[in-house]
């Protein structure tokens, strides 16, 4: 899924028209600050202006489950518009900047015009195909597997150095494994 990337930018351009009338404020965090904690209150729609935030969820194990790479363009945790409480952490991987909206206004906007109804529907169908798509990755059996098929959805590209232990969470492998795989590749 070479272009996935490229389709949220291409939705954020929707989007980001309509969200113009909605108050807002802004909002800044450092790598690792928590944007919210799992049963927090949703209270607010985070639309992702710089950096990346990962929705997390961790495993009895001890490890943590990258469930969304929220980036700019992005809408975090889009489905907790429709909830009371989140079910996941949002974490900041580096430095990152949202802009925070009401869950109210937001609601209330999708309810009065059909424009941006039909973009926000876009949007959440390009989202589950996108976690479809993470579902069959975790389906694989292999690390080699699951590497092959991460690299075919970022369009070719092998993870960076730095990103590493982070592809690895992305892909439910140890990054142990992760590293193993990816020396036997060199």
């Amino acid at each position: 899924m070479a272009g996935s990337h490229d389709m949220i930018a291409i939705m954020s351009h929707a989007i980001e028209p309509f969200l113009k009338g909605l108050v807002a404020r802004r909002r800044d965090f450092d790598r690792g600050q928590a944007v919210f904690h799992r049963g927090d209150a949703v209270k607010e729609v985070h639309f992702v202006l710089a950096g990346s935030v990962h929705l997390v969820r961790h495993q009895d194990d001890g490890s943590t489950l990258i469930l969304q790479r929220a980036g700019p363009g992005s809408i975090l945790a889009e489905a907790s518009l429709y909830s009371e409480t989140y079910h996941c952490d949002a974490v900041a991987s580096g430095p990152a900047e949202t802009r925070a909206y009401a869950k109210t206004g937001f609601r209330k906007l999708l309810a009065n015009n059909a424009g941006f109804s039909d973009v926000w529907a876009i949007y959440l169908a390009q989202e589950l195909q996108r976690a479809r798509l993470r579902s069959e990755i975790l389906s694989l059996k292999t690390v080699a597997a699951r590497l092959d098929a991460w690299i075919a959805w970022n369009g070719g590209a092998s993870p960076a150095k730095g990103e590493w232990k982070l592809v690895a969470n992305e892909i439910a492998v140890s990054p142990e494994a992760l590293y193993r795989e990816l020396a036997r590749r060199r």
